[in-house]
C-alpha cells in the first residue's frame, strides 16, 4: 500500500506514519512545517521517522517533502510522482483561538488546501481518503454525548466552520467522482510528542517550571480526552475499510453520518469525558507537584463540554478507544521528561 500522509510532522501524523511503516506501507509524508508551534519539535518527529526506517520500521519506506497544501503545483507533482492508493489528510491550520486572530491561515490551509487534496484524489483515482474533521463542528450544541447525526449548523469558531466545510466538500467529491472518503471528528487527542499548545503540554511545562497555570471557565470545562494510540489504531483499521455507499439511505429522512455516496463521518473519542480539574489532578499526581492555579473566564470560541458517542465507529471497525487518562498522562509525562531533560 502506498499512502500519502499530510501533516506528517504533526502530532497525529507522526504517530500514524510510525504505524504505517511498521505495517509495511510505503509512506510519502507532507508537511509545511509552519511556525504555529515549535518547528524544532516537528523536525524532531521527522528525524525519528527517518532514523528508524532501517531498524524498527524496516518493513516500509518513507519519503518526506515540505509542501503547503495550497501550493497546487507542488501538490500535484507529489501525487503524480507517488501515485498513492490511500490518502490521510491530517494537515490543517490548527487551533480554535488562533482562528480568531488569523482567519486567513484557516481559509488558505483548511479550505483552499483541502480543495487541492480532493482534486488530486480525483485525478489520481485514490481508493481511500481519510481526512481529519473535529469535534468543534458541534459548536454551541449542549446535548451530550455528541452524535454524528446531530446538527452541526452553529459553529462558534472559524476553525470549526472550516472543518465542517471540509466534510461538505468531501461529500460532494464522493458524490461526483465516487471517491471513498471518511471524515473523523477528533475529540481532544493527547499523548507523547503532543502539541505544545494543548492543555497537557502547557500544564506539564508550567508545573515543572514552578509557573502558574490558567484554568478557563473557572475549571468547569469537560473534555473527552482521547489517547493517541487509540486514534492511530482507528486510523489504521479505517485504512482497511474505505467508506461505501449506504444502500439503505433514505433521502426523505437523510442522516448526516452516511450517504448514497461513498462518504462516512465518525466521531473518534474515548466516550469517557472528565472535568478539566480532574485532568489537572492526574498531571499533579504523576508529577508529584501541586499546580499553582489561576481561574479565568471562558475564552471566545471555546465550548464548555465535549463527549463523543462512538457507537457508529465501533460498529464499523470493531474497535473502541478506551485508554485511561491516568495511563495516557503517565506516558506523556515520561516522554516529556526524557525529551526535555527533566
Amino acid at each position: 500500500m502506498r499512502a500519502i500522509v499530510t501533516g506528517a510532522a504533526g502530532f497525529i501524523g507522526f504517530h500514524l506514519c510510525k504505524r504505517l511503516l511498521k505495517e509495511g506501507y510505503e509512506v510519502y509524508g507532507i508537511d509545511n512545517l509552519n511556525k504555529y508551534y515549535d518547528v524544532s519539535l516537528k523536525k524532531a518527529r521527522v528525524k525519528q521517522l527517518k532514523q528508524n526506517i532501517n531498524r524498527e520500521y524496516s518493513l516500509g519506506s518513507f519519503v518526506f517533502d515540505v509542501i503547503n497544501l495550497e501550493d497546487s503545483k507542488s501538490l500535484k507533482e507529489s501525487f503524480n510522482f507517488f501515485k498513492p492508493d490511500i490518502v490521510f489528510n491530517l494537515a490543517a491550520q490548527a487551533g480554535v483561538r488562533y482562528s480568531i486572530e488569523n482567519p486567513s491561515a484557516y481559509i488558505n490551509s483548511n479550505l483552499v488546501g483541502f480543495g487541492n487534496i480532493l482534486e488530486n484524489c480525483r485525478n489520481n483515482k485514490v481508493d481511500n481518503l481519510i481526512y481529519a474533521s473535529s469535534s468543534s463542528v458541534y459548536g454551541g450544541n449542549e446535548k451530550l454525548p455528541f452524535s454524528e447525526d446531530d446538527s452541526v449548523d452553529h459553529p462558534i469558531s472559524l476553525y470549526a466552520a472550516s472543518k465542517r466545510a471540509n466534510e461538505l466538500m468531501a461529500h460532494t467529491y464522493s458524490h461526483l467522482y465516487n471517491i471513498p472518503a471518511t471524515g473523523l471528528r477528533f475529540f481532544t487527542v493527547y499523548g507523547p510528542w503532543g502539541r505544545p499548545d494543548m492543555a497537557l503540554f502547557l500544564f506539564t511545562k508550567a508545573i515543572l517550571n514552578s509557573e502558574p497555570i490558567n484554568i478557563f471557565n473557572n475549571g468547569k470545562m469537560i473534555r473527552d480526552f482521547t489517547y493517541i494510540d487509540d486514534i492511530v489504531e482507528s486510523l489504521f483499521r479505517l485504512s482497511k475499510k474505505p467508506a461505501r455507499s449506504d444502500l439503505g439511505f433514505d433521502k426523505t429522512k437523510p442522516k448526516a453520518s452516511t450517504s448514497w455516496a461513498p462518504h462516512r463521518i465518525f466521531n473518534i473519542g474515548n466516550s469517557n469525558p472528565i472535568k478539566l480539574i480532574d485532568y489537572i489532578k492526574a498531571i499533579e499526581e504523576e508529577l508529584g507537584i501541586k499546580a499553582q492555579k489561576i481561574m479565568r473566564d471562558m475564552q471566545p470560541g471555546d465550548v464548555e463540554a465535549t463527549s463523543a458517542n462512538t457507537a457508529k465507529l465501533e460498529d464499523w471497525i470493531n474497535f473502541k478507544p478506551q485508554t485511561s487518562v491516568k495511563f495516557g498522562v503517565k506516558k506523556f509525562i515520561n516522554w516529556y521528561k526524557n525529551y526535555y531533560g527533566f
